[in-house]
């Protein structure tokens, strides 16, 4: 199942943010009340009539002055206490320490770089659950903004400047999270799975990732592995035990692009059909990504798929 119930936070980073906007919410609701509680009750208890003379100006009361700027001063001070409590629950105090997960922000999709094993994947992050993981984030473009809102805080990922946060998942299942800083013009299909997963399962996933991209088995996936390596596929998007290859990070690593579960950052599932429509026409499915249409025939589309489908 996947969730992204903001209310509902998997970690307790998530939910020091919470309780600090249902506190900020509450106090501003009922100062909101009791305001327009006031300005109801002088409308109708105080308001001008023709025989009435004009009200006597009200001023030089020291002590009313007195006490409504200090009530907002202490309210804004409360406020400010809480937040900064709950930013520094998720963030790092020593940011020379090695992170376990670096993602990258591209236009318009994540790359997640795992530095103790090696691995390389996009769009869909694996992390153990039960204990907090410091991320580092970066963006090799413009500036975006990290955020899987029930595992901890939003990050703004600039160009030169990394960042780092720290985030947890108390228990195993898959969190939606999304860029939240707009980007470009397909900011609002830039989503990222999380999917949080026994220390076990987490490690047999990341063995897994770390094999060589399986070798074709059938005619029609061997042909698409050639016109994988001929046309200009190999420049862009790695793979896996493919020579030369390993460097190409313009686009996102293919090795085991099969064992995902969408395509383009969630922008349509990861099925045979979904993989077609995106090789016919990339800019049909997602106008603005730096993926060119390459015209491929049908014959073409047939293979990759064919190809693309057996990396799991």
């Amino acid at each position: 199942m996947v969730t992204s119930n903001v209310f509902h936070p998997s970690s307790a980073l998530a939910q020091a943010i919470v309780n600090l906007f249902k506190f900020a919410f509450v106090l501003s609701a009922v100062i909101m009340l009791l305001v327009g509680g006031l300005v109801t009750y002088c409308i109708l208890r105080f308001k001008g009539r023709p025989d009435h003379p004009d009200p006597r100006p009200f001023y030089g009361h020291t002590k009313l002055e007195i006490v409504w700027t200090v009530i907002p001063f202490l309210l804004l001070v409360c406020l400010m206490v809480l937040t900064v409590k709950a930013m520094n629950a998720s963030d790092p105090p020593d940011k020379s320490k090695a992170p376990d997960i670096v993602v990258v922000g591209h236009q318009f999709w994540w790359e997640a770089r795992y530095p103790r094993s090696g691995v390389v994947t996009a769009n869909e992050i694996h992390l153990p659950a039960g204990r907090p993981l410091l991320f580092r984030l970066e963006s090799v473009d413009v500036i975006h903004d990290f955020w899987v809102a029930q595992l901890g805080r939003k990050m703004d990922m600039i160009p030169g400047h990394p960042n780092f946060a720290w985030l947890q998942a108390d228990q195993p299942a898959e969190y939606r999270g999304a860029c939240s800083e707009f980007c470009g013009v397909q900011h609002a299909w830039m989503q990222i799975r999380v999917v949080a997963e026994s220390a076990e399962q987490f490690a047999t996933w990341e063995k897994q990732q770390l094999e060589p991209a399986p070798t074709p088995t059938t005619p029609s996936a061997e042909r698409g592995a050639r016109l994988f390596q001929q046309m200009t596929c190999v420049n862009c998007h790695a793979i896996r035990g493919l020579p030369g290859n390993a460097d190409a990070r313009a686009g996102p690593d293919l090795s085991h692009l099969a064992s995902r579960k969408t395509l383009a950052a969630g922008v349509i599932e990861n099925t045979p059909e979904g993989l077609t429509r995106w090789l016919k026409n990339p800019q049909h499915v997602k106008p603005g990504n730096l993926m060119p249409n390459m015209f491929l025939t049908d014959a073409q589309t047939e293979d990759l798929v064919s190809y693309l489908q057996s990396l799991k």
